[in-house]
């Protein structure tokens, strides 16, 4: 049943919004509906604001009474506006954005919500139910004895007087004449400031008249009765309107020393459930955000902006948290301020001398186009009046609370100290969760480091190595992100890596970069502002609107689009930070937000420990890929250049260099001609492998074709070089060589001389398949000084196969297994009537499947073959 209605009309400008808030909050406070006030006023105020300001009408605000609860209607006059009904799959928005969020809070808030249609008005309303309580109790408290009673006198007066919107008195009862002496007709019409002994607050300029006009106020002060004494009271005030709208206060006023007779119960929690008799929670925290609390620092923060917005009924509201240096103060949640463009932007804490120019103190502009720049977070909003008050835990500035209004001379300092003290009940709660958030953000900034670190090690390529910069900043710290690099102090910067969250803005990214200076290199650590990517954007975005408007309107093609993508992709802040390995710059890591957002500095600072690490990484793999290039020349220098070919003989050579990226390492063979159309050739096993063993396997090629050619013998040629070797002295190392002169016959037949020197023995493959050891061994070179070599006589017939190794195909293992001599004769003897290279090929595969590991050990295989004649 319907007990009472409160309706009115707003305008739609943007002052009905607040308008709408303190009706419906001095309504449901007259009917004493104070435990639904705040959610209604929050519900009141998006609805208000989707009508007035969104849809652009006059909005009617209808407030409806019941014993239970209250309804509360909003209607507006854009009945095509198509809003999603309660029942509907249709998705009412996203909770981060400004706007549009009447719904979703309808539906978190309200006991009942929905949407009603006429043929000229849309009504959205929302009903919220009284919390239940036992009947006949508001609050209760415990039996004691009589002595422990508050002492009153025979009989407790209670004065009821009424204040007119003059501050006239406008009702007087008895006990009030009683009380201070006066009678009615005395009185009545006259200011109660002409009685009220009020006491002063410094700082705040409260008074009575100030009092009066509060929705609810109970306090102390004084009465001047008729006898010129003034008679000390406990007071209770309530602003009321009469059907016809007048506002008045209804005084209740005792005796000071019966306060208890109108005193509200504190509302501490008790020790042990700290709840209230009706079930509630007492926490003054939770009083001023409402039950239950966010759990996240974000939406604590957005309650916190918005109740304290419906608290002062102000246009808008912002919360700023302090560094932790106390230096600055970083933007982290507003209301009714473009949040989008202003969330995390920085402003300092000190801006001047004196109260104002600090958010240290809690500070009233009345007018802010008296001092422009006062309050620069509101620069360009069209705020003109602000209360700002401080956040402070344990006297240290956490941050800093700020409601503001359209009209100048809002707010006074009793704004200020009501909003200090929503400050101090919510400044703890704000700095645990923000301790909590900083610990995760470490957390997550630790993790994401050591991962980075993890990827940047495991690669010494310099051109993965710059994708995966750019791959770990995009999007986890920017929107975009380029990548210079500096090959020497003599160069210029070269833009040598481009990403984008959105693939299909890489290339217009890339062009657009290409056009302008690269950033300076400066050796400075930390991130650095680069306004020239924002500003070439913004001209190039123009230039292509002004030529644009030479063409038809159906002639627009893709270009002007894809340029104003690119300029919103790149429009917002644009950071560099030198990428700085050995002392010196090597290349700028630039990141990038779109249009009118900014960074973290949580994130630029992961983003400096990022960019140190990757520079060490983008060196190494430069350092790395030039050695690598160096190396790899040497070791080509020391392969033999085109072999020749040798008329009557099939020669196949397969060799494989141990360790990654070398081309030559212990092992080697050679074949070149020599006087008398002979061929020398070689098979050879330095010790080790790598480019230490690369350098005698060189001295080892050079020295027996100089030798060869100058026609010494097989053994000549070996013992000059073992003394060249033990002349290398700490450097030397041993070498086991396979050496011998190859001179193809008339018949067809080849004649070999060979000189094994502690090599594995050379095998022959009869026609056969027959196979059997075609020398003999000797010592190894590079050991002892006096060396006795001879050479021995090899024939081989057509259709014979001799097959030369080094050791690493004989001494390839598998456990315990190795291939071994016998083995490699088992390989062989299935080579019968190939030609040279399929032996090669054969011996090869059969030693890479012998084992399933990589080979540790260079391998090289020789195979020489006399082919049939053809016959016809």
């Amino acid at each position: 049943m319907i007990t009472a209605r409160a309706a009115h009309t707003f305008e739609p400008v943007g002052r009905s919004v607040a308008a709408a808030r303190a009706f419906v909050r001095d309504t449901l406070q007259g009917w004493g509906f104070g435990d639904v006030v705040d959610d209604a006023v929050v519900l009141t105020s998006e609805l208000v604001t989707n009508a007035v300001v969104h849809a652009g009408t006059a909005a009617e605000v209808v407030c409806l009474r019941s014993g239970d609860g209250v309804r509360i209607e909003v209607s507006d006059r854009y009945p095509e506006r198509e809003i999603p009904l309660q029942s509907s799959g249709v998705s009412m928005g996203s909770p981060d954005r400004e706007g549009g969020r009447g719904l979703q809070l309808c539906a978190a808030l309200a006991t009942r919500w929905g949407v009603e249609y006429s043929p000229a008005h849309k009504h959205v309303w929302f009903r919220l139910d009284l919390p239940e309580r036992q009947v006949g109790t508001r609050t209760a408290g415990p039996s004691v004895s009589t002595e422990l009673l508050p002492l009153a006198d025979e009989r407790v007066r209670v004065a009821v007087i009424q204040i007119d919107s003059e501050g006239a008195v406008s009702a007087w009862n008895d006990d009030a004449q009683e009380l201070f002496g006066y009678p009615a007709k005395q009185i009545i019409g006259k200011p109660l400031t002409d009685y009220a002994a009020w006491p002063h607050t410094p700082g705040t300029s409260t008074g009575i008249v100030e009092a009066l006009r509060l929705s609810r106020w109970e306090g102390s002060y004084g009465i001047r009765a008729a006898d010129g004494r003034v008679v000390p009271v406990y007071a209770s005030h309530l602003r009321v309107r009469d059907p016809q709208g007048e506002p008045s206060t209804v005084c209740l006023l005792v005796r000071d020393d019966e306060r208890a007779v109108l005193a509200t119960p504190q509302r501490g929690a008790a020790p042990e459930s700290g709840h209230r008799a009706d079930g509630q929670s007492t926490d003054p925290f939770e009083t001023f955000i409402g039950s239950p609390a966010p759990d996240d620092l974000d939406g604590l923060l957005q309650r916190t902006v918005e109740r304290s917005r419906d608290m002062l009924d102000g246009d808008a509201a912002f919360l700023l948290l302090a560094t932790d240096d106390e230096t600055e103060l970083e933007v982290r949640a507003t209301t009714g301020l473009p949040s989008a463009r202003q969330r995390f932007a920085r402003v300092p804490v000190d801006t001047g001398s004196g109260r104002y120019g600090t958010a240290r103190m809690p500070a009233v502009h009345e007018d802010l186009t008296a001092v422009p720049g006062a309050v620069p977070l509101l620069n360009g909003t069209g705020m003109r009046s602000v209360v700002t008050v401080p956040l402070k835990v344990e006297g240290r500035l956490t941050g800093s609370l700020g409601v503001a209004a359209e009209g100048a001379g809002r707010y006074s300092n009793e704004e200020a100290l009501r909003l200090q003290f929503a400050a101090d009940r919510i400044a703890l709660a704000v700095e645990s969760a923000r301790l909590g958030e900083l610990e995760r953000l470490r957390r997550g900034s630790l993790s994401f480091l050591v991962e980075a670190s993890d990827l940047l090690a495991g690669t010494l390529d310099r051109d993965q190595t710059l994708a995966l910069m750019a791959q770990m900043t995009v999007p986890t710290l920017a929107t975009w992100c380029a990548v210079y690099t500096i090959a020497d102090t003599a160069s210029e910067p070269y833009l040598s890596y481009v990403l984008h969250e959105d693939e299909e803005r890489i290339d217009g990214l890339k062009a657009l970069l290409g056009r302008i200076d690269p950033p300076e290199p400066v050796p400075t650590p930390g991130a650095r502002i680069w306004p020239a990517p924002a500003r070439a954007a913004h001209e190039a975005a123009l230039e292509a609107s002004v030529r644009s408007l030479d063409d038809e309107p159906h002639h627009l093609g893709s270009g002007l689009g894809s340029t104003l993508t690119t300029a919103g992709s790149v429009g917002g802040e644009t950071v560099v930070l030198p990428l700085v390995a050995r002392n010196r710059v090597i290349g700028m890591l630039v990141l990038g937000k779109p249009s009118e957002d900014h960074f973290r500095q949580e994130n630029l600072e992961l983003a400096e420990d990022l960019s140190r690490r990757a520079a060490l990484a983008l060196d190494n793999s430069r350092l790395y890929s030039e050695r690598m290039a160096i190396s790899q020349s040497l070791q080509r220098s020391l392969l033999p250049p085109d072999m020749p070919e040798v008329p009557g003989v099939e020669v196949e050579v397969i060799y494989r260099a141990a360790g990654e990226g070398n081309e030559v390492g212990g092992d080697f063979y050679d074949l070149f001609t020599i006087p008398d159309g002979a061929y020398g050739f070689a098979i050879g096993d330095v010790c080790g492998t790598g480019p230490e063993a690369a350098a005698v396997t060189g001295l080892a090629r050079h020295a027996l074709r100089l030798l060869a050619r100058e026609g010494y013998s097989g053994p000549a040629v070996l013992e000059r070089l073992n003394n060249a070797i033990l002349d290398e002295g700490e450097r030397s190392r041993f070498l086991t060589l396979l050496y011998g002169e190859l001179r193809p016959q008339e018949d067809g037949s080849a004649l070999l001389k060979v000189v094994c020197a502690g090599h594995p023995l050379p095998l022959r493959l009869r026609q056969d398949g027959s196979v059997e050891a075609a020398a003999e061994p000797q010592p190894l070179l590079g050991v002892m000084d006096d060396l006795e070599l001879y050479e021995q006589t090899v024939r081989l017939e057509p259709g014979d196969v001799l097959l030369c190794v080094t050791d690493g195909i004989t001494e390839r293992r598998e456990g315990s297994r190795m291939l071994g001599d016998d083995g490699l004769a088992e390989v062989l003897k299935g080579c019968t009537g190939l030609t040279a290279g399929a032996v090669a090929a054969r011996v090869m595969r059969a030693v890479e499947r012998f084992a399933a590991d990589s080979p540790s050990d260079d391998m090289a295989i020789l195979t020489m073959r006399v082919p049939e004649p053809h016959r016809n």
